[in-house]
């Protein structure tokens, strides 16, 4: 079976590097998704903007594999445990698919790109490939007695953030948002050292970060 990108997703994230470990982390993040042009027919939309929620279907395009690893370090278990590829999310798998549900904020209709969907609580890089959109069907797809595994806390280990008034001014309003990214701990599980400065990409900034006992401070920030 052959599958090609129906559309592709926009948002604050140019690198993979910080973005929220699932979908719905941080609400706040808005997306743009915007069509192929055989795929911009209006009708192909018609009734979406009935859906509060949406699934999205998606390629792990940042992240490829040749060999097939059974086993997989998740971040939630600090990167040192292992456990089964199919009992994870991790975007190493024989099929780089990814699963996605997001808010539909508004269908919006342009003359240069067609029908365009606005969505919040993305989890995916700017440009990724959007290969399915279905909608979020709550009384299926709503399991209130699910048990999660090993991912069963969705605010564990969550940060204290720092953001300079100096920077907040520079930032404007994206620090409110920049901020809920930054509390879910954008480093890989392993990291621990107090000393060391990391760099990420939020739309169009430069922004550069600490973390202590359990604090991240903004050190840096500047236009991309």
């Amino acid at each position: 079976m052959e599958i090609e990108p129906i559309a592709h997703i926009h948002t604050a994230f140019p690198t993979k590097f910080g973005i929220p470990r699932q979908s719905g982390l941080v609400p706040e993040l808005e997306g743009t998704i915007v069509f192929e042009p055989q795929y911009r027919d209006p009708d192909a939309l018609r009734g979406i903007s009935g859906f509060s929620h949406l699934w999205l279907l998606w390629g792990f395009s940042e992240a490829q594999r040749k060999d097939f690893s059974p086993l997989v370090r998740p971040p939630r278990l600090g990167g040192n445990e292992k456990r089964g590829v199919f009992a994870t999310r991790s975007p190493f798998r024989p099929n780089s698919i990814g699963l996605s549900s997001v808010e539909l904020v508004s269908v919006d209709q342009t003359n240069s790109q067609g029908t365009v969907l606005r969505v919040r609580g993305a989890d995916l890089m700017d440009g990724t490939p959007i290969y399915d959109i279905k909608p979020y069907i709550s009384y299926t797809d709503v399991h209130k007695d699910a048990v999660c595994g090993f991912a069963s806390n969705p605010d564990e280990g969550l940060l204290d953030v720092v953001i300079p008034a100096e920077y907040e001014q520079v930032l404007g309003p994206d620090a409110e948002v920049l901020s809920k990214v930054l509390e879910r701990d954008p480093r890989p599980a392993y990291h621990n050292d107090p000393d060391r400065v990391y760099e990420m990409r939020f739309s169009c900034w430069d922004v550069r970060f600490k973390v202590a006992e359990g604090t991240l401070t903004v050190v840096s920030v500047k236009r991309a």
